[in-house]
């Protein structure tokens, strides 16, 4: 582990007086208005430029046209059924992406909406699986301010102006708006989960602004982190001679993002709730039987302000009062009638854009202070996928499932905001204050947490699918509920891997919940019920009952590669669960559990090579737990046949062990120890020489899956080395000592075998084979080793040659492209030249640059750690950067290039702080080396052909009950 003088990188020193001045910061320091000292920033008239995607060259284009063909087939298959293809390379959004991202607004897993640092709010994600990239240009925070009796006047939209048509002659619509504001004197600040912008005497010289920007995101509170909202809470310090009248407007369209605003249907109704909390809800009816959505802007009415609303205006002439006559009443009152609360809903709209307006006006005195507080919150308790299972959000479990809801959510925000903002505090200052640690990074680790919001996160209530059915006949819901009902009869594993059925039974009622599933501990295996070639439902992956039940969650891979909870990604980006909402990360670990043990006969066309397999074989960890219905329909991805990966099974054993030691959780060791062990013995059959060390099978198999490999390689054996390790450790910990002896006997002969096959005086050869990659230098090549010393378990090698492959990576993949300001490259040639064997090779992926700097910083190279993590940080969110920030990518090439934006495996920065400061648990782990404990048997005497270790084939019926002889 780290020690306690860490060395003192160079600091890139982000000082706040730079960006706003220190007077203003000095004004703005009362009730939380003044931005940290330590923040991302950026001026609101910086240029966000368009990005730059990833391109193959021709000779890459040309090894994979065939796939290409495939893949274009594949798309358009799913787009006829209505659905989007889990990776779809040939559809662009209309939108281009541009480096203008902000930080997300509300908590986890009810949808994500996120708001650029300018102001606009954008990248909706309600629907789950679903983004719509292009900002609602009428939702926007604007300042009314009127001085000397209304003789001095200012108005403003607090936004720079970046709108098609803006000041075009008679529109009705937002063009008609008053965009003064320059961005010269306005600043972002940003320390996920909040945000602070600061207008420095913009638009009125003599008043200093500031919006903080505040969501619940709270590690280890599991139900206030569940909750679609956030408040933006305004300072206001006066500092001219006289007193002014200020008016804040919040307007917001009945729109989740691209058109849906023209579907019509939609509804706007004012309310006046508890606590002077009123505001307006915006009733939205989505389309293709999506589960409809509640939006509510509230503002909080106290003794010095007042609060009014306009229920609906429209952007173009026609029933109701126009964007421009709207305005144009703030502009002469700075408040609307109060009898605009009596109104009632609203006559449903007909495919115009309607939109709603909070006004909160206050005076403040001639140098004084006031603070006003708005509230967004959005109520979709149901969250539906496009093959038809609906469940609910986590958030209902306390607010219950109505759409109505919203009222409440944003009453609670205004009024627990303090309170959010002490525990984010708590959390963050012990890592803000720690001087050992670089600015940048202190930051950058709580800013990379962004996806855990805005990465698609889906979280329902833990319990069984719901059914309504009020949808139309015919929607795709019914006839989802149908093939369910028909065809699953509700698949149930007994303890003797045999099925038993319990019909999915509708009533007349609005819901109906599956009533049976085998308890939670029961770990046993899922069983099909029909032939190979009989379509069928993939295996229910069962709810979670008792006291720990947090619900399920699911992210994606990353907003282009819309694939649930991929799980080769999730071995990088868990340390960040793990560490701040361990319960979820236990809960997805259960998931893949129960995933190993269960086999799905569908047939799936593989699309790399053309050839048909199984979607699911048992003993195999599923790559992903699906995208269109996920939990039942697993492996969305079909590029390769993902049970042939060897990838994979070492990363689960290795998560699950991680998690029970740092977590101690026994109750939860023994419910996985089953698939563990499963997944173990499946591997067998990948080591075809009996050496004890799997070999690779001259395709990609693995997670960097345009890359071959052949024989045997760095990156899985080491895996495979350390995942024998922990099987072994955590075998001895739950008392099934003969499956201990088993995994210690073969880490022993395969330890041997890969040094021998791959060490070559300074690191690890990329793979055994002769190809002209062969000798390359993988960054990832320790990725085993990172876990062994994350978990507490003796390191895989000696110290030597680990400092020696670090050393290496750092000299040639880190410090020889650009002069280590971009990362490491995956691949290096010995000669000091990229690898461009094939994409993934010459790409630097930033994920696995945070890894490797955490393995430095576990084998104590804290100068090489963070100086290698820098160069993330340097072309990513810098000023001198690409503009990846807040939608940090997969990878980026050595020009800056990126693939595949808002990515999960960033999120692996978590892992670096792990390694700074390791569990309790973990550090406690006794440091006995089980491997030189080893209790030789008659077995160790005989040959490698002769130890009876059986083979599991990938289309096995079911495991053996050897797999399950857990003595605990």
């Amino acid at each position: 582990m780290v020690s306690g003088h860490l060395f003192h990188c160079r600091k890139n020193s982000w000082p706040a007086e730079e960006y706003v001045s220190r007077v203003t910061l000095q004004l703005l320091d009362f009730d939380g208005g003044a931005p940290p000292e330590l923040a991302w920033r950026r001026r609101l008239n910086s240029h966000a430029n368009i990005l730059k995607e990833f391109s193959v060259t021709f000779m890459e284009a040309i090894r994979m046209m065939r796939l290409g063909v495939r893949l274009w087939t594949y798309v358009r298959e799913e787009a006829s059924q209505g659905r989007k293809a889990p990776i779809d390379p040939f559809t662009r959004e209309r939108c281009k992406p541009s480096a203008s991202q902000g930080v997300p607004l509300g908590g986890m897993g009810s949808g994500s909406i996120s708001r650029g640092f300018r102001g606009e709010f954008k990248h909706w994600q309600i629907t789950p699986g679903s983004c719509e990239m292009s900002p609602v240009m009428a939702n926007q925070f604007s300042i009314f301010i009127s001085r000397d009796g209304g003789n001095r006047k200012y108005s403003s939209v607090l936004a720079p102006g970046h709108h098609e048509g803006l000041k075009k002659s008679g529109d009705q619509g937002i063009s008609s708006w008053d965009w003064n504001l320059s961005g010269q004197h306005s600043t972002y600040h940003a320390l996920f989960p909040r945000a602070w912008t600061v207008y420095d005497g913009e638009p009125d010289p003599d008043l200093k602004i500031s919006c903080r920007q505040i969501s619940p995101f709270i590690p280890h509170n599991y139900r206030d982190s569940s909750l679609p909202a956030s408040v933006f809470v305004y300072t206001l310090v006066n500092t001219g001679r006289d007193r002014a009248k200020v008016s804040l407007l919040l307007t917001w369209a009945n729109s989740i993002g691209g058109v849906s605003h023209h579907s019509g249907g939609h509804i706007n109704e004012p309310f006046i709730g508890e606590d002077g909390v009123s505001g307006v809800l915006l009733h939205h009816k989505t389309a293709k039987d999506n589960p409809p959505v509640t939006f509510a802007i509230a503002a909080c009415e106290t003794q010095n302000v007042n609060v009014t609303v306009l229920p609906v205006f429209g952007l173009s002439d026609g029933n109701c009062v126009t964007a421009r006559e709207m305005w144009g009443t703030m502009v002469q009152g700075g408040q609307f009638e109060r009898g605009n609360f009596d109104a009632g809903p609203s006559m449903p709209s007909s495919g115009d854009t309607i939109c709603a307006a909070v006004s909160a006006s206050t005076w403040v005195e001639a140098h004084g202070r006031c603070t006003v507080a708005f509230a967004l919150a959005w109520s979709s308790p149901k969250v539906k996928f496009q093959k038809g299972c609906t469940y609910h959000r986590r958030y209902t479990k306390f607010y219950g499932t109505s759409e109505r809801s919203a009222i409440n959510l944003v009453h609670d925000a205004l009024k627990k905001y303090k309170w959010w903002e002490e525990e984010i505090e708590k959390w963050q200052n012990p890592i803000l204050h720690d001087e050992r640690l670089p600015e940048w990074y202190k930051f950058t680790l709580f800013n990379e947490l962004y996806f855990l919001v805005a990465g698609g996160t889906v979280w329902t209530d833990g319990e069984a699918p719901v059914f309504d059915e009020k949808l139309s006949p015919g929607s795709n819901h019914q006839k989802s509920t149908k093939a369910v009902n028909n065809n699953s009869s509700n698949i149930v594993a007994t303890k003797n891997n045999h099925v038993s059925f319990s019909g999915i039974e509708l009533n007349n009622g609005d819901e109906k919940i599956i009533p049976s599933f085998p308890a939670e501990h029961d770990s046993t295996t899922c069983d099909s019920i029909h032939g190979h070639d009989t379509p069928q439902p993939g295996p229910l992956l069962l709810p979670q009952g008792g006291p720990e039940n947090v619900g399920k969650f699911l992210y994606l891979e990353g907003v282009e590669y819309i694939m649930w909870c991929t799980y080769d990604v999730h071995f990088y980006a868990s340390f960040a669960l793990l560490d701040l909402f361990p319960k979820i990360e236990l809960s997805i670990q259960r998931d893949f559990a129960r995933a190993v043990l269960c086999e799905d006969r569908r047939k799936v066309k593989f699309l790399a090579d053309g050839t048909w397999g199984i979607r699911k074989v048992k003993g195999a960890v599923p790559h992903d737990l699906g995208t269109h219905d996920p939990w039942h329909e697993m492996n969305a991805y079909n590029i390769h046949d993902t049970s042939k990966w060897k990838d994979l099974n070492p990363k689960f054993v290795l998560q699950v062990y991680r998690d029970f030691a740092a977590t101690g959780d026994m109750s939860f060791g023994r419910d996985v120890w089953p698939a563990v062990c499963a997944a173990m013995d499946y591997m067998e059959q990948f080591d075809r020489d009996g050496d004890g060390l799997i070999e690779n099978d001259g395709f990609p198999d693995q997670t960097y899956d345009a890359w071959t490999v052949h024989g045997v390689s760095a990156y899985c054996g080491c895996l495979w080395l350390a995942a024998l390790q922990a099987a072994a450790t955590m075998a001895h910990r739950l008392g099934d000592h003969a499956f201990a002896e088993k995994c210690k006997i073969k880490f022993l002969k395969a330890k041997h075998v890969f040094e021998a096959e791959l060490w070559n005086g300074s690191y690890f050869n990329y793979d055994s084979g002769t190809s002209s990659n062969s000798r390359s230098i993988q960054a990832d090549q320790l990725a085993g080793q990172w876990y062994t010393a994350s978990s507490g378990l003796p390191s895989l090698f000696d110290e030597g040659r680990i400092r020696s492959t670090l050393q290496k990576i750092f000299e040639f993949n880190v410090m020889r492209v650009k002069g280590g300001r971009m990362g490491a490259v995956n691949g290096m040639k010995p000669d000091g030249k990229v690898d461009e064997s094939c994409m993934q090779s010459r790409e630097i992926w930033t994920g696995v640059t945070y890894s490797v700097a955490a393995t430095m910083l576990l084998h104590g190279m804290e100068y090489q750690a963070f100086t290698t993590a820098e160069g993330i940080f340097i072309a990513g969110w810098s000023e001198e950067g690409y503009g990846y920030w807040f939608q940090t990518p997969e990878g980026w090439t050595t020009d800056g290039h990126y693939r595949s934006l808002i990515y999960m495996r960033p999120l692996a920065i978590w892992a670096m702080q792990w390694a700074l400061s390791p569990p309790k648990t973990i550090l406690e782990a006794p440091k006995i080396n089980m491997m030189d404990r080893i209790f030789i048997s008659p077995l160790t005497l005989r040959t490698p052909n002769e130890t009876c270790v059986r083979k599991i084939a990938p289309k096995s019926a079911c495991f053996g009950n050897t797999v399950f002889h857990c003595e605990c």
